[in-house]
């Protein structure tokens, strides 16, 4: 599905520098001498395996330049965009990496695999106009690029208050236009369960239904043919869907429609205030390991990607003892059913399967075992609350979000570095970094991207450039290109102070 653009025809833009994106890119060398002006017969070509970018920067150029733009296998014989697949790159680089040509007789996009082609693309959207007029040039010169981090991710909590699919498709276009590849769905917790499992219907009939979310204000679920769908599209933006179930606590709503779930049987009220850690799974319960075999196994078979998040945070009503009863006991059930278990970085309290990944979100260092298992070769992904977390204020002055990380800025969203944040889990330990963003405050598609946008680019940025190359004055600079940008795709963003917007 195209997403429709808002588009007015204007005078000839100024044509940007070639290192003018966001993110940065890591090698860029311009050449003045071999701006591209795109002539009215300009064409697509590539081979069949990269067809699927090719037909997006087609629709792409259409868009901007007002010309018929065919895609075709044959290459142009000049003034045309080429993409080409070589495999013959050094197997040692990103599939993600890439090179953008541009001279002044024509664009060579070229990669070892369809992923770097479309992260090339998004560089290359960022060079083009937004909206259509005038004639378009293109900077020239090369850009030679490939990621920091393998995971560079966000994360929508859709148990606190549940948004459409459309409105989740729209959210994946825009994210993987900053190499965003990633995206963390929190599917369960106290005040609702929003994914259809086969064999316990009453978790979406009585747990997604209305009523349920924050203030009773968030109800729906997915259905496994809607989840299947945003899989699939994620896919054609090359980013990958990471489902969580979040266990042993945030259980209330599985708890109200299966009462069976509690240590007593007895049944529990539905919530849909804000407090956590006073719910939990019963450890001494066989009922408990049938129900999250049976919720792992069915959202693994959903879920193509090879990751499944289990939560385990903010467990705070079960017991040590139990908490690391129910993990050992609930990890491997993850690698049974073909997938690399993810956790917020409490479950690191535990011995880990040698795949599983904890994510660490906390504001001070502590023992808390992450630097233990990144000792022992676990990857670790970094979303520390007070610098990545999307839910939390901007400033004072704001009117979504929560203070309890403190006041996150955009300067202070991009002025840390992952690899300096926990003694013992240094780059070569990190997956990559993610912002998650906690929906108690958000009623709207509207809201979600006021608090995204702009700070998900520097947590995009911190992801993909290297971190020698990366300046706060610099990426501001580059960010105020994109009030424009947002405002002709219809894009919700905060226009924040720290920032001179065009």
């Amino acid at each position: 599905m195209e997403r429709q653009f808002m588009v007015s025809r204007v005078s000839a833009p100024t044509m940007r520098q070639l290192g003018d994106v966001i993110p940065l890119p890591a090698a860029v060398r311009p050449d003045s001498t071999a701006d591209f002006r795109i002539p009215s017969g300009v064409s697509v070509s590539a081979a069949p395996a990269a067809a699927a970018v090719a037909d997006e920067l087609g629709v792409l150029l259409r868009r901007v330049t007002g010309f018929a733009v065919p895609v075709k296998e044959e290459e142009p014989e000049n003034g045309g965009f080429r993409l080409r697949l070589d495999e013959s790159v050094d197997e040692a680089k990103s599939p993600e990496s890439y090179r953008l040509d541009i001279a002044a007789d024509g664009v060579t996009l070229s990669a070892p695999a369809a992923a770097g082609l479309f992260a090339g693309l998004q560089t290359l959207r960022q060079l083009l106009p937004e909206t259509a007029g005038g004639e378009v040039t293109i900077p020239g010169g090369r850009i030679d690029d490939e990621p920091r981090f393998a995971y560079r991710g966000t994360m929508l909590d859709l148990a606190r208050h549940f948004y459409e699919p459309a409105d989740i498709r729209t959210f994946i276009d825009t994210i993987a236009q900053f190499k965003i590849n990633h995206l963390h769905l929190h599917l369960t917790d106290d005040q609702g369960w929003r994914l259809e499992i086969d064999g316990w219907p009453r978790l979406t009939e009585v747990s997604g239904g209305e009523g349920t979310g924050i203030d009773g204000q968030g109800p729906g679920f997915l259905t496994a043919a809607e989840y299947a769908d945003l899989i699939a599209y994620g896919e054609t933006r090359f980013v990958t869907i990471v489902p969580e179930i979040d266990l042993p606590g945030h259980v209330n709503a599985a708890q109200v429609a299966y009462p069976e779930l509690t240590c007593d049987g007895e049944p529990v009220q539905p919530r849909t205030d804000a407090e956590v850690g006073y719910s939990s799974l019963c450890a001494g319960k066989e009922e408990t390991y049938a129900f999250v075999e049976d919720v792992i196994r069915v959202v693994a078979g959903l879920t193509p990607g090879p990751f499944l998040h289990i939560g385990g945070d903010e467990a705070l009503s079960t017991t040590a003892e139990d908490y690391r009863t129910f993990m050992t006991r609930v990890l491997p059930m993850v690698g049974r059913y073909g997938k690399r278990a993810i956790g917020w970085h409490e479950m690191a309290a535990v011995e880990l399967p040698p795949t599983a990944v904890p994510q660490y979100w906390r504001i001070e260092p502590a023992d808390d075992g992450v630097a233990r298992a990144a000792a022992a070769g676990h990857q670790v992904i970094m979303s520390p609350a007070d610098r990545s977390y999307l839910d939390m204020k901007y400033d004072e002055s704001s009117p979504l979000g929560l203070d309890w990380a403190g006041l996150v800025g955009v300067e202070r969203s991009y002025d840390w570095d992952p690899a300096d944040r926990l003694p013992g889990v240094g780059e070569e330990s990190l997956l990559g970094v993610e912002a998650p963003l906690w929906s108690e405050t958000l009623r709207s598609r509207a809201d979600v991207e006021f608090m995204v946008f702009p700070r998900l680019l520097a947590i995009a940025e911190i992801g993909w450039t290297p971190r020698a190359d990366r300046s706060w004055p610099e990426f501001r600079r580059r960010l105020a290109e994109f009030g424009p940008r947002w405002t002709a795709q219809g894009v919700n963003f905060h226009r924040s102070g720290e920032v001179d917007w065009k």
